[in-house]
């Protein structure tokens, strides 16, 4: 029998496991818990192999599965962004799945009331300024290689995926940056205001999408730590760091 605790850390849409290596590189050093991650189908080298939606459900089902099958009946979900999607559907569907930390879960993205054709024209011209803030050379990049089906597949997710929050009863972490233009605050206080169980909203003042890469990064990190391996997390519901 496992007695240890393992963590299943779930990046984002057109994102790697890179975008959540400081968080790893953290859990990785308490002797408690194991880290494993992985990269979500289509997002292996490029992104222009079209998947479905259901491969990336299907994908968290195989590790979490792999998880149970390796003795842990204990697991933590950290998501971020559409990993954040994820993440809630572990949480809701295992029993083993027993905490979820949620970083700028993309249940809104850009506009929040805005139809898909609307939300590609906020893409645009938004442009310059998520280019400015999310390292121009690395975000351009991955905005080239992503398919038109592959963004399609995203949105089906993200609509298909909006009852998750009121099935979610287990304690729940939302982490949100203010200066996200990608995933709206109106985003994580949708999940907030719609999760049964224990929940905590942390703001993180002038942080952007890249939670894991901010200036905040490390207290973020360590304060993720203690909601995971705390029986008793006392913090205040809400509150800003």
């Amino acid at each position: 029998m496992v007695f240890r605790k393992a963590v299943l850390i779930i990046h984002g849409f057109a994102g790697g496991v890179y975008d959540e290596e400081p968080l790893q590189y953290e859990l990785n050093h308490n002797w408690k818990l194991d880290v494993y991650n992985y990269t979500l189908p289509g997002h292996e080298c490029n992104l222009t192999r079209d998947v479905t939606n259901a491969e990336w459900l299907k994908s968290v089902d195989e590790h979490i599965e792999f998880l149970i099958n390796k003795g842990y009946h204990s697991i933590y979900v950290v998501g971020h962004s559409m990993g954040g999607i994820l993440a809630a559907y572990a949480a809701v569907k295992y029993k083993e799945v027993k905490k979820a930390v949620l970083a700028a879960p993309a249940f809104q993205y850009l506009d929040e009331d805005s139809k898909l054709t609307d939300k590609f024209d906020t893409l645009i011209k938004k442009g310059p300024s998520i280019i400015k803030t999310y390292k121009g050379k690395e975000i351009i990049s991955r905005m080239l290689k992503v398919s038109v089906p592959l963004l399609l597949e995203f949105a089906k997710l993200v609509e298909n995926s909006q009852g998750l929050p009121s099935k979610l009863e287990k304690p729940v972490l939302i982490i949100q940056g203010t200066a996200d233009d990608i995933v709206p605050q109106t985003s994580s206080e949708f999940v907030y205001d719609n999760v049964k169980g224990k929940k905590w909203l942390l703001y993180l003042d002038d942080v952007s999408h890249e939670i894991f890469h901010s200036s905040k990064s490390n207290v973020v990190n360590k304060e993720i730590e203690k909601f995971l391996l705390k029986r008793n997390y006392k913090e205040d519901k809400i509150r800003r760091l």
